[in-house]
């Protein structure tokens, strides 16, 4: 009996080391429970897909444990794969077969395969069915690539960039796709450069730099390490020094920015100041941080720490991130 309880993925203490010394993934955690879409973030070099290779078992750890329904994914494959679907970043497909041939010839490696035409028409790719590989679009070869991860309705999906490559109507119908899937009850692991497609996407996420897993939570609790803001410009002849100090309001020239931990507080003390005062926010912009602003500003905040340090105070792990996978 499953236990339904337990992670489908665990992850304690990964490590994985290449030839020279080099270690993409430094001891990270992260358990991903059944049915939950599980985002990995990080600018390239951070470590995504050398981690994903671990979970696919692909190849064994340097350190740590990885746990895929409570089995080891590289000495277990035999009984791990035939349970999970892979969407790779680069599939690889012989160019001169048709999208059918193609579906035919992995159904033919794949246990329990669903029928082609089904999965064709999960993505998109009915009326393609007939076109040989090398004549598809970018866009379409991932979603071929997702069409054969899902011909073994696996339990665990891991997809690497999954729509890459694909215009924005094709991107839409994925993500719909991967909802989908997760209501059906599949877990879903995936690694993306899009912010916007890891908020749409991920019941919780974690996000990688170098190797280390610098970050985690669901979307809105990672937004919300970094503070709100709130934006307006103040009449001619209103000077920002008139408005309350406690607002902590910056200013260039009208033009005023409020950072906050406080939205809701800080906006209303800031509307009441202005009916007691008559002056009119021109502009007024309130909102909540985004993934991407948490993102952008944890990866500018970490490149910034070997400069601060000063050149003499490198170590040989701030010079490794050109390497990284």
């Amino acid at each position: 009996m499953t236990n339904t309880d337990q992670p489908v993925i665990e992850v304690e203490e990964l490590r994985r080391g290449y030839s020279g010394g080099f270690e993409a993934v430094r001891g990270i955690s992260f358990s991903v429970a059944r049915g939950e879409v599980f985002a990995l973030l990080g600018t390239n070099g951070a470590g995504k897909t050398s981690t994903v290779e671990l979970l696919e078992g692909l190849a064994a750890p340097t350190g740590g444990r990885v746990r895929v329904f409570g089995m080891d994914p590289h000495r277990e494959r035999a009984r791990v794969r035939p349970r999970t679907g892979v969407m790779l970043q680069e599939g690889g497909f012989p160019s001169d077969l048709s999208v059918t041939e193609t579906v035919r010839m992995w159904a033919g490696v794949t246990s329990g395969a669903r029928p082609g035409t089904e999965v064709l028409e999960l993505v998109g790719l009915t009326g393609r069915a007939s076109v040989r590989v090398k004549q598809l679009s970018g866009g379409e070869r991932r979603r071929l690539d997702l069409a054969l991860a899902l011909l073994g309705r696996p339990e665990v999906l891991f997809l690497d960039e999954p729509t890459t490559g694909m215009d924005p109507e094709g991107r839409r119908a994925t993500w719909e796709l991967v909802r989908q899937l997760r209501d059906q009850g599949t877990t879903v692991l995936l690694t993306t450069h899009y912010l916007e497609e890891a908020e749409e996407l991920a019941d919780r996420l974690a996000i990688l730099h170098e190797g280390e897993l610098v970050l985690s939570g669901s979307p809105s609790e990672v937004a919300a390490t970094r503070p709100a803001r709130i934006r307006f410009t103040l009449p001619e002849g209103i000077r920002p020094a008139l408005l309350p100090l406690s607002l902590h309001a910056a200013a260039e020239g009208q033009q005023v920015e409020i950072r906050t931990g406080r939205l809701q507080a800080s906006l209303t003390e800031l509307l009441r100041w202005a009916q007691q005062e008559g002056v009119e926010l021109a502009g007024l912009d309130a909102r909540s941080a985004s993934l991407e602003e948490a993102f952008l500003e944890l990866a500018r905040s970490r490149r910034a720490v070997p400069e601060a340090a000063g050149s003499d105070t490198r170590t040989d792990h701030d010079d490794t991130m050109a390497g990284t996978r």
